[in-house]
């Protein structure tokens, strides 16, 4: 029987997860008390035929009976059942956001403060967050990326990594996004912004991204680009990192900046990677 306990941060998407699992065949149950999981894992035992798969979320509400989920799943369970844990997790910027926007409490709010309840939630999570087996970093990530995802290692049994890799254009005149992992300037390449008919276009045109790729600068740089993020991606998986955003920066943020955020989303999502694309300020330069 395969067993998969979804667990995580408050607002992370755990009950996204539980649905997507049991839209691929998964029996879930949400919000059992850790200390009841190894009675309800007799009984799924007991009714194997019908209960191949089974997904159990566990989260903050609990308390802090933890500590019962972790010796139990670690412990030497005299049962065919494989046990997975999944951890959802997400920054606490994002977190943040996203309990203001639903309007709800977060389960240890102290004096009125999201951000505490947060500190407190993650330093409790953290022996369950480095048991994990799988972590999704949900923080830049749409739904149907984590549909996506859960899909890969549940159902198509796909090798897995957590590394959630968002590739961002962006103009120097608005500022350098502060997510930003590795930031590279490309203004040193011919500026599109200087002639006429590219003024309103953007680097998703194809006439853009011709010029900016005719020069040689522009090849080279291309070439080197590839062979530095083809070096980095899998010590950054190594290491453990769950989210690395790289930006492209130009003077507006809109031809250069974009044509090579793009030619690198490209390149990575043929290597099946899990990247995101955006485009910060493509529309915030006024057409003239």
């Amino acid at each position: 029987m395969e067993f998969v306990v979804v667990t995580g941060m408050s607002g992370a998407g755990k009950s996204l997860a539980l649905k997507y699992l049991e839209d691929i065949g998964f029996f879930c149950v949400d919000n059992l008390p850790p200390a009841l999981l190894p009675t309800f894992v007799e009984i799924c035992d007991k009714n194997s035929a019908e209960m191949q798969k089974v997904a159990l979320g566990i989260d903050i509400r609990g308390g802090k009976m933890f500590d019962d989920l972790l010796k139990f799943i670690d412990s030497e369970y005299e049962s065919d059942v494989k046990f997975t844990v999944l951890f959802l997790d997400a920054n606490d910027e994002v977190l943040i956001k996203r309990y203001k926007e639903t309007r709800r409490m977060h389960p240890l709010m102290k004096n009125g403060t999201i951000f505490s309840g947060i500190q407190d939630e993650r330093q409790l999570l953290k022996k369950v967050k480095d048991r994990a087996d799988y972590i999704i970093d949900t923080s830049g990530m749409l739904t149907r990326r984590l549909k996506a995802q859960i899909n890969e290692i549940f159902l198509n049994q796909k090798d897995f990594n957590s590394l959630i890799i968002t590739v961002m254009s962006f103009g120097f005149k608005y500022g350098i996004p502060p997510e930003a992992d590795l930031v590279f300037d490309v203004r040193f390449l011919p500026n599109p912004f200087y002639i006429p008919e590219m003024r309103n276009l953007t680097g998703k045109d194809a006439i853009v991204k011709d010029y900016v790729m005719k020069s040689e600068e522009a090849k080279i740089f291309d070439e080197k680009l590839d062979d530095l993020v083809e070096f980095l991606i899998p010590n950054y998986i190594n290491e453990g990192k769950n989210q690395l955003v790289i930006s492209f920066g130009c003077t507006g943020g809109k031809h250069r900046s974009v044509t090579f955020a793009n030619r690198l989303f490209d390149h990575l999502s043929a290597k099946e990677l899990s990247v995101l694309i955006s485009h910060r300020d493509i529309d915030k330069d006024a057409k003239r």
